[in-house]
């Protein structure tokens, strides 16, 4: 008995709405000039495409990329453990830490984001801290350093990385673990062997939910880094609500969607050939 298709119809007119026809005008965007004012002209051309040659974008590019895998290791190293403790731990415990962990999207992002501001700048609570300890004698700059990027980036998505990580290990038995240990598996061997494998799926969405979006950020960067440290989504904002030049921002988009989509492509299709060598 085969499924019926029409109840695929709504979520296809959503993402043809949403998703298909905006790309569709973003691409004739791109392709178009800047009007003298702002805005487009439409006059065809590849000046906006060309332009992405000059190496001050490819620079931006490549910190962005940085801070991103950056920001995924940082996660992976600080959720792993925790995903583990609370995949082993009693239900009581369980329901605890995942509240802990969901607690931060009860406030606004933004809000957040802030927060971090206040914590990080020269008056803040760390450099106070850092004073009050004997640790500096003069305030230690935090804020607008690529530090403080990474610093919002890692605490914005961790938990991007831990819900899923810990998913995966919650479905893994405890007895194959207790197996590998009385045929005197180390514990470093249990979690290469046993753990890691299983956890993979887990792994790799939580790494593509954290890489991805911190690649594309915006907000952290702008308020944490200032005009100090620019990733890729605001040279986006700043070409679209500062410099008005649409058409370059809208081939800026495109070639960075493009980017981004290979980059993973690429990853995980050698992902896939690690984990069958385990």
């Amino acid at each position: 008995m085969s499924f019926p298709s029409w109840p695929l119809i709504p979520a296809l007119v959503v993402l043809i709405a949403f998703f298909l026809v905006p790309l569709l005008i973003m691409t004739g965007i791109s392709f178009v000039s800047r009007g003298p004012y702002g805005g487009i002209e439409w006059i065809l051309t590849w000046e906006n495409y060309v332009r992405l040659a000059d190496p001050l974008y490819w620079h931006i590019f490549i910190r962005s990329v940085g801070l991103a895998v950056a920001t995924t290791l940082i996660c992976v190293v600080l959720g792993f453990p925790l995903a583990y403790l609370m995949a082993r731990s009693s239900p009581r415990v369980q329901y605890l830490l995942i509240c802990l962990v969901l607690i931060p999207f009860w406030t606004n992002f933004l809000v957040r984001t802030y927060a971090w501001m206040f914590l990080l700048r020269a008056d803040g609570l760390v450099n106070t801290t850092l004073r009050t300890l004997g640790l500096s004698d003069h305030p230690v700059e935090l804020l607008y350093t690529p530090w403080a990027v990474l610093i919002g980036l890692v605490y914005g998505y961790l938990p991007f990385m831990v819900l899923p990580l810990y998913a995966a290990i919650e479905r893994i038995a405890p007895s194959l673990e207790e197996a590998a240990r009385d045929l005197y598996a180390t514990g470093w061997a249990v979690f290469t062997q046993v753990v890691l494998p299983l956890a993979k799926p887990g792994l790799v969405a939580g790494c593509v939910l954290v890489f991805v979006p911190s690649l594309g950020a915006f907000i952290t960067p702008h308020l944490l880094g200032g005009g100090q440290t620019m990733m890729i989504g605001t040279l986006i904002q700043h070409e679209f609500l500062v410099v008005r030049d649409w058409p370059f921002g809208a081939a800026l988009s495109l070639v960075f969607m493009a980017t981004v989509l290979l980059i993973l492509l690429l990853w995980l299709k050698r992902q896939e050939a690690m984990w069958r060598t385990l």
